[in-house]
């Protein structure tokens, strides 16, 4: 009874253990599945999608994916709905063969976004295995000395099922000596024994034949059986005892070989030799148990001789057989149970289940990147892992699930800085002493299009030169960008514009791959000197980027024109005509030939000289100003015309020119060709295109100067008006000047050219005789005998030196009418066209021609008309004195000319209170009255 009642309490706590464990098993795991070993491929496990709370259409989007942790793939996900079904047949004594429950843990990972769940499926088993005994047939000896009561253990069938379909009894064959006890342990562990129920006769039976049968619980039952083949023996009918029949032994795991175990005492009442016992593993004991115990035979201690991992096992169940030394020897069995206990001998084992590389660098704070899963064989703290990361780098490593890590982005990651991170994941267990192991992984950074195209510079100057053939490659424009692959590769384009209306596209044309920039025309510098255009570099990333550059072209000048002479300095159909008074000086101006070159720079310099001239030729011509002048007298000259050719020549590479046609008629003083005359006068009356703009540019500043002169005038009106009125008391010398008398209204200052303007109206008398010439001394001048004032004489002629500047630009200034108040207009000043062919005048040079001060007139007399002595004013003749009837003043000065037998006088008319200016100015008005006479004039 205190037997049954001791194993009675063994087993409750096996099995209160058992419970506990499954009921652990069960809370750890979030989803719980039970599904039949031997199951076909597809059959339906669970609806994983719908009982973690996932929608059917999330699957695919977010990943979800399935992971074992033995690496078998016995089960998968139907990604289209979300069931768990058997993916490979399962044979579950193979998968868990020494395991009552077994269970197939996975992992459930779903990636967008990271989560784990973890699925435990239970196989659960059939009836598929017929209980098995190791022997067909077991020879037993038994004495006949045993007594009613005795037991004898039998080894039991094995059955690779559990639970239910696992053996649950054992019948023996009717015998009237025999019977069978089973005592069950644990649910897996069980003792049979076989019990003589009475007094053995070996005379009587000497041998029993027994069939031993074991059945299983499953539907329907399956059963294995085995012969017993019983001799009863003679002699030695005690059998040793333990003291204990259980024994239970904690023992630490790598223990030394030669560690004891325990030791096992036996005793055998029987005397003599029937009383020595023998302690050895039972025959029914394993060779993964002998492999690491060993028994003393005679002592009965239990030591280590092999590697105890509990890892590997971690409880051994050790049979043990007291046998005695008797004739007929008898047996004694106990059991014991080797609890191993767990130390720290193994470091963590970390794995990366999931690896999303590479990672976006624009990729957010908190972005999963790997799930790491740890694993320590060792149980307790010894099992329990921390992971860590290295520092200095934009990643943390968290916690989730069990033995599942995360590593996530923890700062702002830029691949054109670092491409790629070197992470070193270190686990340690809370073991003592602590174990750890490391992991490095690379995780490599992708590119995204965060950089636009840059160039070197923002903008560029190039230069093409005129005349390029249509096509040609002009410039290749560079951008790089920073980003890598697709974001990095560049396409070029021209940003639409237009050059006077013209589309940009119509110049230039850009390969968009290389950015070869191509001239679609032939440039002309003479039509478009420069421009320019934007040129956009953009890279072929999501969204795209891109940046801008401005390219400056320059169209480079190259010697394509010929000189040519302006049209408006050719008389008579490309052909110059020139006449010249045989008088004239040597080193006299006689003409100024001006040419142009459409180029520009050292291509429009142009050079002038006579083609083959004679050596005779009484000329010369300025090779940079193109100005003909006399080297030598012309009375000695026996020809009256002279036709020369000039060469214009460019500074171009090649040089460049053309010829232009001198015809030179030596004439008398006076004498002009009449067809000559109109040619120039249809010449003057001709206007280019280009002096079109000029004159309409030159009226309409004139009549903003007339306005504002005007509206100046009429508030200064009535001032003059006054001053006026005061002066009407005095009478009016008309003899001074004739009919050249000075008007009442203000002299007016008329520059086309931009010459300094002069306030000064200068009055030239001409050469009077020295008898009967005098000034009165009321202010008259000197009269004839009819008692007119004396007139010019006509012969003055104007010196041929001017007639170089007719064809420049003109300058008029000053020119004013002198009006009396009685009479009105009555003569105006001397013109070219006004001068008379008599023979004994003078001439007078009007203010005409290029950079000629219309101020500076210059007298010439005629070589019939002798040198008259100029009458010399008194010295006691006032210097200023005021025309009766006039505002002005008349201010008398007397200058000696460059030559003493020339010598004329100077009457200037001015306002009133500009005579104090007048006389500031009078040494600057001397200076230019001498640049103005005859022998000065040879030098313009």
């Amino acid at each position: 009874m205190c037997l049954q009642h001791n194993n009675f309490s063994l087993r409750l706590k096996l099995l209160v253990i058992f419970i506990m464990q499954m009921a652990a098993d069960l809370v750890l795991s979030q989803l719980h599945y039970l599904v039949q070993e031997e199951s076909k491929h597809g059959t339906f496990v669970g609806r994983i999608a719908q009982d973690l709370g996932m929608q059917i259409s999330d699957i695919n989007s977010r990943r979800l994916r399935i992971v074992s942790k033995d690496g078998t793939d016995y089960f998968q996900v139907n990604l289209q709905n979300g069931i768990l079904f058997v993916n490979k047949v399962i044979d579950r004594e193979e998968l868990c063969p020494k395991i009552s429950i077994c269970t197939v843990q996975l992992e459930i990972i779903v990636d967008k976004p990271v989560q784990i769940h973890h699925v435990d499926v239970e196989i659960e088993d059939i009836n598929d295995n017929y209980p098995v005994f190791s022997s067909n047939e077991f020879k037993l000896f038994i004495s006949e000395m045993k007594l009613p009561g005795s037991y004898f253990p039998l080894e039991g069938a094995v059955d690779a099922d559990v639970g239910t379909n696992s053996i649950t009894n054992y019948e023996l064959s009717t015998s009237d000596y025999f019977t069978l006890d089973v005592q069950t342990y644990t649910q897996k562990s069980k003792s049979i024994q076989l019990v003589i129920k009475k007094t053995l006769d070996r005379e009587q039976n000497p041998a029993h034949n027994l069939t031993l049968t074991a059945y299983d619980g499953g539907k329907p039952k399956l059963r294995g059986s085995t012969h017993l083949h019983i001799t009863v023996q003679d002699v030695n009918d005690n059998a040793p005892r333990f003291d204990q029949l259980y024994y239970v032994v904690s023992l630490l795991e790598n223990a030394l070989k030669g560690t004891v175990v325990t030791k096992l005492n036996a005793s055998d009442p029987d005397e003599g030799e029937n009383s020595e016992i023998l302690y050895a593993f039972n025959k029914l004991v394993p060779q993964q148990v002998t492999s690491v115990f060993n028994i003393d035979e005679s002592a009965g201690i239990i030591r280590v001789v092999g590697e105890v991992d509990f890892e590997k096992q971690n409880l051994y169940e050790i049979e043990v057989d007291a046998v005695d030394k008797g004739h007929s020897a008898m047996t004694g069995h106990c059991k014991i149970l080797v609890n191993i206990l767990d130390i720290n001998d193994n470091e963590p084992e970390l794995t990366v289940t999931s690896l999303n590389v590479p990672v976006p660098e624009d990729s957010s704070v908190g972005s999963v990147v790997a799930v790491i899963s740890v694993l320590d064989r060792d149980s307790g703290l010894n099992g329990k892992v921390d992971c860590h990361i290295s520092k200095n780098v934009p990643f943390k490593i968290i916690s989730t699930l069990r033995e599942y890590f995360s590593l996530v982005v923890d700062g702002p990651l830029d691949r054109e800085r670092i491409s790629e991170y070197e992470i070193e994941i270190t686990a340690t267990d809370k073991g003592s002493p602590a174990l750890s192991v490391t992991k490095l992984i690379k995780v490599p950074i992708s590119d995204v299009n965060d950089n636009p195209p840059t160039f070197l510079q923002t903008s560029q100057t190039i230069s093409i030169k005129e005349n390029n053939p249509p096509g040609s490659h002009v410039y290749t424009v560079y951008a790089f960008d920073s980003d890598i692959s697709q974001n990095s590769f560049i396409t070029y384009s021209i940003i639409d514009s237009s050059i006077d209306g013209i589309p940009i596209s119509s110049y230039i044309s850009i390969n968009p791959e290389n950015g070869k920039v191509f001239a679609l025309l032939s440039f002309d510098h003479e039509q478009l000197t420069h421009f320019q255009c934007q040129i956009k570099a953009t890279d072929t990333g999501l969204p795209p980027l891109n940046s801008n550059l401005t390219l400056y072209v320059f169209i480079e000048d190259i010697n394509d024109n010929v000189p040519a002479i302006l049209s408006q300095f050719s008389n008579i159909e490309s052909r110059l005509l020139e006449k010249v008074a045989r008088s004239a000086k040597e080193g006299q101006l006689l003409t100024k030939i001006k040419a142009i070159d459409a180029d520009s720079g050292y291509n429009a310099w142009i050079s002038y000289e006579f083609k083959d001239p004679a050596r005779n030729i009484p000329f010369a011509i300025g090779s940079q100003t193109g100005e003909i002048t006399v080297i030598r007298s012309l009375d000695e000259s026996s020809t009256d015309e002279y036709r020369l050719s000039v060469i214009l020549k460019d500074n171009g590479d090649p040089i460049m020119s053309s010829t232009v046609s001198l015809v030179i008629l030596l004439v008398e003083s006076g004498q002009e060709l009449p067809e000559e005359r109109k040619t120039q006068n249809r010449n003057n009356d001709d206007f280019s295109d280009a002096n079109i703009y000029l004159i309409l540019s030159i009226c309409l500043i004139s009549t903003v100067f007339l306005i504002t002169l005007i509206s100046y005038t009429i508030l200064r009106w009535h001032k003059y008006t006054q001053e006026i009125n005061e002066l009407k008391q005095h009478n009016f010398c008309s003899s001074i000047a004739g009919s050249w008398t000075y008007s009442q209204q203000r002299q007016y200052k008329v520059c086309l050219n931009g010459g300094p303007p002069k306030n000064d109206l200068i009055l030239f008398t001409p050469s009077y005789p020295q008898t009967g010439d005098a000034i009165s001394a009321n202010g008259s001048l000197a009269s004839d005998s009819t008692g007119q004032p004396r007139h010019p004489h006509p012969d003055w002629r104007y010196s041929a030196s001017l007639r170089a500047a007719m064809q420049g630009a003109v300058h008029v200034e000053g020119a004013a009418i002198l009006r009396g108040p009685p009479v009105g207009l009555e003569q105006q000043w001397p013109t070219v066209s006004s001068a008379t062919p008599e023979p004994e005048g003078g001439e007078v040079s009007p203010p005409v021609g290029a950079g000629v001060n219309c101020n500076s007139w210059t007298f010439k007399y005629g070589p019939g008309n002798p040198k008259q002595p100029v009458p010399q004013i008194p010295p006691d003749f006032p210097e200023n004195f005021i025309i009766p009837g006039s505002p002005a003043i008349i201010s008398i000065r007397q200058d000696q000319p460059s030559t003493q037998s020339q010598k004329s006088n100077f009457i200037t008319f001015g306002k009133k209170e500009e005579t104090k200016k007048k006389k500031k100015k009078k040494k600057g008005n001397k200076n230019q009255d001498k640049g103005n006479n005859p022998a000065d004039n040879s030098d313009q």
